[in-house]
C-alpha cells in the first residue's frame, strides 16, 4: 500500500437540465481528519452526503468542500415562515423581563432555524442534481485520493532519499577513526596531561578515574546503533504504505534527538560535522513526513 501525502485539489462539475453544479475539494495537512462543508441552503443533505463519503476515504487532512449550484432560474429566494415568527413573538411575549437582556431583534430572530427557509425553486434543484451530483462527489473524491497518492509517490522518494543519507552518515561516524579506543584514550591523555601540568593539587589516580568516565560517555556506539535500527524502522514503514505519517513523526522526533546526542558526545570537529549534517538531513526529512497522511 503506498502512502498518500495530505494536500491535493479535486473539482467535479456537471448540469442536470437547467441547473449547474460543481464540488472542489481542497486537501491541506491537518493532526486529524477535519472536514469543512459548505453547501448552498437547502442543499444540506448532499453536505452531510460528502462528510460520510470523506470520512470512509481519508485518515488526516483539514478537507475545504464546497458545492455551488447555479440555476437559469436564478439563485433560490429566501422565504420568511410567518407563522413560525409569530409563534416565536407570542412565546417570547410571555416571559418575564429579564435584566440585563435585550429583547429580540429581526436580525436575531430571523436566523433561528425555521424561520427563514427557501421557496420551491432550491427544492427543484436539488430533485435535478441531487443523483449527478452524488455521482460527481463521488469522481472528486476518487480524483483528490489520487491527486494526494501522486503527492505521496513524491514525498516517499524524498524520504527515502534522506533516510540513505542517515544511513551513511550513521556509517561514517561509526567507521570514523576519532571514534576509536585509541583516539578517545589518546585525546584524554593529553587533556590529563596539561591539567596535571597546570595544577600541582589534583590527584593523579582520581584524574585517571574521572577520565576514564568521560570516555565512556563520550562513546557513541548506542546511538549508532539506535540510528541503524530506526534507519530500518522507517523503511519497513515505507514499504508497507497506508496512514503512516503519526508514525513517520515520531521516528523522525527519535532521529533527532540521536543526532543531537551524537553532536554532543563528539569531541571530534569530524564527528561534530557528522552531527551536524545528521541533524540537518533530520530536519529536512521531518519537515516532508509531516505532509504525509
Amino acid at each position: 500500500m503506498a502512502i498518500e501525502s495530505m494536500t491535493g485539489f479535486a473539482r467535479a462539475a456537471g448540469t442536470a437540465g437547467i441547473h449547474g453544479w460543481a464540488w472542489e475539494i481542497r486537501s491541506v495537512n491537518g493532526r486529524g481528519l477535519d472536514l469543512r462543508v459548505r453547501v448552498p441552503p437547502g442543499f444540506e443533505v448532499l453536505a452531510e452526503a460528502a462528510r460520510k463519503r470523506l470520512t470512509g476515504a481519508f485518515a488526516r487532512g483539514t478537507l475545504h468542500v464546497n458545492l455551488s449550484v447555479t440555476s437559469d432560474a436564478g439563485p433560490p429566494r429566501p422565504r420568511v415562515n410567518e407563522a413560525v415568527l409569530e409563534a416565536l413573538l407570542e412565546a417570547i411575549g410571555k416571559l418575564p423581563p429579564a435584566a440585563g437582556i435585550s429583547p429580540p431583534t429581526y436580525d436575531g430572530l430571523l436566523g433561528i432555524r425555521g424561520v427563514v427557509d427557501y421557496a420551491d425553486e432550491a427544492q427543484d434543484a436539488l430533485g435535478a442534481i441531487e443523483k449527478p451530483a452524488l455521482a460527481g462527489l463521488e469522481a472528486a473524491a476518487e480524483a483528490l485520493k489520487e491527486a494526494r497518492a501522486g503527492e505521496g509517490r513524491a514525498l516517499e522518494a524524498i524520504v527515502l532519499g534522506h533516510v540513505e543519507t542517515i544511513a551513511r552518515l550513521a556509517s561514517e561516524a561509526e567507521n570514523h577513526p576519532a571514534r576509536s579506543a585509541e583516539a578517545i584514550r589518546a585525546r584524554i591523555a593529553a587533556q590529563v596531561e596539561a591539567l596535571l601540568g597546570a595544577a600541582n593539587g589534583l590527584d593523579p589516580q582520581r584524574l585517571h578515574q574521572e577520565a576514564a568516565l568521560i570516555a565512556v560517555r563520550a562513546d557513541i556506539r548506542e546511538e549508532i546503533d539506535r540510528l541503524h535500527a530506526h534507519v530500518a524502522a522507517l523503511r519497513e514503514l515505507l514499504a508497507k504504505g497506508g496512514p503512516i505519517g503519526r508514525k513517520l513523526d515520531f521516528l523522525a522526533q527519535e532521529f533527532g534527538r540521536e543526532a543531537s546526542t551524537l553532536c554532543a558526545k563528539a569531541n571530534d570537529p569530524d564527528l561534530s560535522r557528522i552531527g551536524l549534517d545528521l541533524r540537518t538531513v533530520v530536519d529536512q526529512m521531518r519537515e516532508q513526513v509531516q505532509n504525509v497522511e
